[in-house]
Formats: C-alpha cells, structure tokens, sequence
C-alpha cells in the first residue's frame, strides 16, 4: 500500500512538474517575444506633430493608449475631444448613495474573445492595486465570482423554467446550420427573421440569446451569423452565462477610470465639452484631413505630419434619464456623432453611411433602469428566489413579459461610493412601445416606480410591494434611442473601414467601423478598433491579436452540434 501510495505521489510530482516546466516555458517564450517588439520599436520624433481623437469613449482612449506605448508618441500632444462633460463614452456609471445610481447598462466582457481588450488592459495599472494589472484585477475577481445562473428565464406565472433544451425543432437546426454555412457576402439587408421560422422565435435559444446580446427579430442577420461564428464555444453554456467576465466596479470605475489615470500620467490632454462639428479634406485623390470645426465655431487647422481619428457614432447618443417619479423624455436632438459621420460620408466615397443604422429609432432603441434600495431586503428576495447570491447569476429574463424584461443583480458594491446599507441592482426591456402587464402603460411613458411595480408583479410580489417600495432611493430609467443601432439591417458597404482607402492621416473608430469577422456591441470591437487605426497610421511593426477561430475548433463545433439537439 505504502508503495503504492508513493507511486501515485511521485506521479503527481512529476505531473506537477511538467505543468510547471511547462508554464515557465510559455512564459519565457512571451517574455522573449515581447522583448523583440519593444525592439522592434524604435523611437520616433515625432517633432511637434499632434493627434486628435474625436469623441472620448473606449475607443479613443484606447488609441491615445497605444499612441503613448507602441507609437512612443508625447502624450502632451495627442488631444482628446469630447462633447460632454465626462469621458467614457457607453462605459458609464455615476450616482450617490443620496439620489441613487445609474448604469445605462452593462458590458459583459468574456475571457477567450476579448484578445486585443486583455493585451492591452495588461499595460494599465489597476487604481487599488498599483502593483497589477487591469487585465489581473478583472480576471482574478471574475474567477473569485464564477457565474452559474439558476434563474435564466421566468414564465408569466414566476416559474424559473427548465432551460437545458435549447427547443429547436429540425426546420431551425436546418437554417441555423444554413446560416454558418452562408457566406456573409449574401446576406446584405437581411433581417434574422428573413431566415429563420416563426418556431425558432420562441425556443429558449431565442430567448436566452436575444436577452444575452438584445438582438431583435428585425435585428441584422449578417450581425447574427458573427456572433454566432464567434460565440460559437458559448452556445453549450448559453442557459447558465458562465462565460460572462465581471469587472469588480460598473465599467467606468473598473475600465475607464484606470485607463484614463494612465493617459493623464503620460500628459494625454482631455478637452471636455468639445463638440466637433465638421471635418475638411484636402482635394486630391488622397484623403487627407485638414481642419476641425466645432460647435463654439472656433476650428483647429491640422498641419502636415498631425493625425485625426473619429469615432464615427456611439450608440448610446441622445440617451435620456428619468426618475422614482418622471419617465425618461423622449430626445430632444439628433444623434451629435451620426451628424458627424454623415457630413463626412458625403464629402467621400467609401467613409460608410449612417443612414441605415440611425434611420429607425423604434427599432433600434430600448430602454434599462437602475434600482437603488436602502439595505438588502429585495436583493435578499431575488437571492432567495434564483439560487444565486449577487453577482453570480447573470441575466434574469421574463419571457412572457411584453417589455421583453431582464434583470442583472451585479455583485455589491457595484458602485465605489455605495455604502454598506445601500444595494442596487438594474435591468432593461427590448419592447419599450408595448403595453404593460400590469402597469399598462408602454415602458417609456413609464416612472421608475412604474417600472419597478411592473418587475414585481412579474415575480408575483405583489403582496410585498409596500414595503419593498418603502427601501427605495430612486428608480432611474434610461431610454437610449440608438443602442441597438450597430444592429440594424445594413449593406456591408455601410460600415466604413478603420482607415479608409488612400487616407493619409484619418481612421474611424467606433462600433459601427467594419472589422472582419469579429461582433459589434463589444468592448473588444472598440479596442481592435483602436489599435488598427494607430498601427496603420503609425506603421507600427507589431501584431494585433487575431480573431480567434472557434468555429473552427473541431471539439466546440462537436460541443454546439449536440447542443442543438438537446
């Protein structure tokens, strides 16, 4: 026995150390690598010349990043130009425990597509510990607070429903394999609900995707067939979400915050409350931009050598808020950055056209709402009814609601400046023109404490509604006109490339650039965005992290098939 026991012992040693060895030869070998590209490298002098990133969201902050560290470019002369008051762009998160909290919404990031996302975060300092990375802090917290969610979808009578079967019938199984194996080329225009049956629109597949990533039935099916190809590994764990990575704060605390102290320490400017309204190109062949214009009616002439990148659109433009007692107004004004975007289309062949994706406001629009409560009595509620404590169930959604609602309990403190006694959570519906349940009212002429009493009857607490009502702070309801706008039926042609063809000095960034093969509605998008306008422009000799090809992988396509046939 003794011997035996040894045996096994000295087995696992020597399994141990060939991980070991293993590990320290893939580190070595990145170590080495990384060593060739800051070779590679080479200091410039870049002598008086100036950046400009129009817009202040991930992706220009994420340019001016790469600018600082591949470009060795003077943070002191790359300027970004926002139009509001604060950085972030779709990366928000604000409030106080006084007047409640608000989220518009939140970014699920995931571990095995965001490659560009992770290299680069590897470079950001964390805010609370200095001594690691971004990438480590979101990383070590995510794998602290794995998701399993037990509660993925909820019928009319608050029955959490067995979810295991995705409930394809063969006609769906036949279209969706049709799909994977059309080009994208053919599918311009084209809506999901050209290609697929009434039957799939009401599969928990359907259900659970269309809430997971808030695609519509009107919703692009070009875009549909991305996230499919790279999603393709989520499809087998789609009704627990476990690939779903959590920042420890809201994204703009645990993303934007430490993202812009680092451009502050290299000098990067941010000129707040800058509206650029117009941009001049150089006549010729070339293009070549040569003025900014903005609102105030000032303009900034762009000398030989000085670069302009755009973020072409946001789709949390013209977003509107609301309150406990006041729905969120329906916007007052065109989308500033879709303007922008249009004025440039016009001017060249082959800048994209906004049109498609800005056209239609009640298709692209839906709307959340951020809960804020004194203790934790309805989060103890939600706790004790999903089997999942704050923070590890991911999306609940009420199927047979007609708002289409979903909630999402994020681990607490959501917010740094919540205290102990102070618990939020947030949700949203894709169908803000349909009438309530329970409140009937569409959700957008909706309070928040509308809102909420609609929520509550949907898990049928109505008779704790009182005292539930007595812990809330504020209810805020956020209608956002355009955030599915990256989703709208388009041409392929209508989303420019990140540097047009012939430029010399201009890129795009945003989510609605055209990048192949990877999804809109990403952080990553806007990330990858970023880095191929600065190595582009900059001639920067280093690799940006391929798409990773998963619907390539034998064993996941093995793994989504069966999933199919649950």
């Amino acid at each position: 026995m003794n011997k035996k026991v040894l045996g096994i012992a000295a087995a696992a040693a020597a399994a141990g150390g060939a991980v070991y060895a293993a590990s320290k030869v893939k580190k070595q070998a990145q170590a080495q690598e990384m060593r060739r590209e800051k070779e590679s490298l080479q200091p410039h002098n870049y002598g008086d010349k100036q950046v400009y990133l129009v817009g202040g969201g991930l992706a220009s902050m994420a340019a001016a990043a790469y600018l600082v560290r591949d470009a060795n470019f003077d943070g002191h002369n790359i300027h970004i130009l926002e139009s509001m008051d604060v950085l972030g762009g779709s990366n928000d998160g604000a409030g106080s425990v006084q007047q409640g909290f608000v989220c518009r919404g939140g970014r699920m990031l995931n571990e095995e597509t965001y490659e560009n996302f992770w290299e680069l975060f590897r470079s950001i300092p964390s805010l609370e510990q200095p001594q690691r990375s971004v990438t480590e802090e979101i990383l070590n917290f995510d794998h602290a607070h794995p998701t399993c969610a037990h509660a993925r979808l909820i019928d009319k009578d608050a029955k959490i429903l067995d979810v295991r079967s995705m409930g394809f019938d063969n006609a769906d199984r036949l279209a969706m394999t049709k799909l994977l194996l059309t080009p994208e080329e053919r599918l311009d225009n084209m809506t999901i609900e050209d290609w697929f049956g009434p039957h799939f629109f009401e599969t928990n597949f359907w259900y659970m995707w269309q809430t997971t990533f808030a695609f519509q039935k009107w919703s692009s099916l070009f875009e549909f067939r991305r996230y499919m190809n790279r999603m393709i590994f989520e499809f087998p764990r789609i009704e627990t979400l476990e690939g779903v990575t959590r920042t420890p704060y809201n994204q703009y605390e645990s993303v934007i915050l430490p993202l812009k102290a680092y451009l502050e320490t290299n000098g990067v400017r941010f000129e707040t409350g800058r509206t650029v309204t117009d941009i001049d190109f150089a006549p010729g062949e070339a293009l070549t931009a040569t003025a900014l214009h903005f609102a105030d009616g000032s303009a900034v002439d762009l000398r030989e050598g000085d670069v302009c990148i755009m973020t072409n659109a946001c789709m949390t433009d013209s977003a509107t808020l609301g309150s406990l007692h006041a729905p969120a107004p329906a916007p007052e004004r065109k989308p500033v950055s879709a303007e922008l975007w249009a004025k440039v289309a016009a001017k060249r062949p082959g800048l994209g056209n906004p049109e498609p994706f800005f056209g239609n406001v009640n298709e692209s629009n839906w709307e959340s709402f951020t809960v804020t409560c004194k203790g934790n009595r309805l989060l103890k509620m939600i706790e004790n009814y999903s089997g999942n404590i704050p923070g590890s169930g991911a999306l609940m959604t009420f199927k047979d609601s007609s708002w289409r609602m979903s909630i999402v309990v994020a681990a607490q403190p959501h917010f740094k400046a919540q205290d102990p006694d102070t618990t939020i959570f947030w949700g949203y519906g894709l169908y803000t023109d349909h009438v309530g349940d329970y409140v009937k009212k569409p959700m957008r002429d909706c309070t928040g404490a509308e809102i909420l009493k609609e929520l509550l009857h949907q898990l049928h607490w109505e008779e704790h509604q009182e005292e539930i009502m007595a812990d809330v702070v504020n209810v805020i309801p956020c209608m956002m006109p355009y955030v599915d706008a990256q989703f709208q039926p388009r041409a392929m042609a209508d989303r420019p490339p990140v540097v047009p063809q012939g430029s010399t000095n201009f890129a795009m960034v945003s989510q609605f650039v055209e990048i192949p093969e990877d999804m809109v509605f990403t952080e990553e998008y806007s990330v990858r965005a970023a880095r191929i306008a600065v190595y582009t422009l900059f001639d920067i000799p280093k690799k940006i992290c391929p798409v990773t090809p998963y619907n390539k992988a034998p064993k996941v396509l093995l793994n989504a098939a069966r999933t199919m046939y649950r």
